[in-house]
């Protein structure tokens, strides 16, 4: 791909807004990439009905107009340049349809942009989904090591510690008030065994 089509991919690939859980790009942007006025854009949608099912295309609601008006900062009133009717999202099937009943050749050319720019936000989602999952599996091994190296860090606290007082020393004990001379005195005294 040449550097002007990528960068053709990259200004539709900005258009594209997640919408309903669906990527989709509006009839204002779709119309200015195929070169027609949103007006025939809309005419076109209105005498093909069977072209766009729901899962090609679907009109805004006035709440989500409102939001999307709000991160745009787009006019609201009619005369200041405003719309009038709530606004078409096209999804990735839509946009393609939209492009065969214009039939025009500027549209035909950028619906093949259009189709690489879903194609490479698809790739960039799952992309993102994979490395969302990477992360999760590491934060388990982690929190599995750690863990485990608190135990070990104990066991080696325990090894470490100082032997309590009342430990006994290694080696024989005299009992109790005797001295060395009387256990002498008294293994003399024995009788040894005989051999026979």
């Amino acid at each position: 791909m040449n550097k002007s089509a990528i960068i053709l991919t990259k200004r539709v690939g900005s258009k594209i807004l997640i919408l309903r859980n669906q990527k989709v790009i509006l009839d204002t942007d779709l119309a200015e990439l195929y070169g027609v006025s949103v007006k025939r854009l809309n005419e076109q949608i209105r005498r093909n009905p069977g072209r766009f099912p729901s899962d090609f295309l679907f009109t805004l609601t006035r709440a989500e107009h409102k939001n999307l008006r709000s991160q745009f900062a787009t006019s609201t009133s009619p005369s200041h340049g405003g719309r009038r009717y709530l606004p078409h999202a096209f999804t990735e099937h839509g946009a393609i349809m939209a492009a065969s009943v214009l039939n025009s050749k500027r549209a035909v050319e950028m619906s093949i942009f259009v189709v690489r720019a879903f194609v490479h936000m698809r790739e960039a989602l799952l992309l993102n989904q994979r490395i969302v999952s990477k992360l999760s599996e590491l934060e388990q091994r982690l929190d599995a090591h750690d863990a485990d190296i608190q135990d070990l860090v104990q066991a080696l606290r325990e090894l470490m510690a100082p032997l309590p007082a009342s430990h006994r020393g290694i080696g024989f004990e005299l009992p109790a008030g005797s001295s060395k001379g009387q256990i002498k005195k008294a293994e003399a005294k024995a009788p040894r065994a005989r051999r026979a």
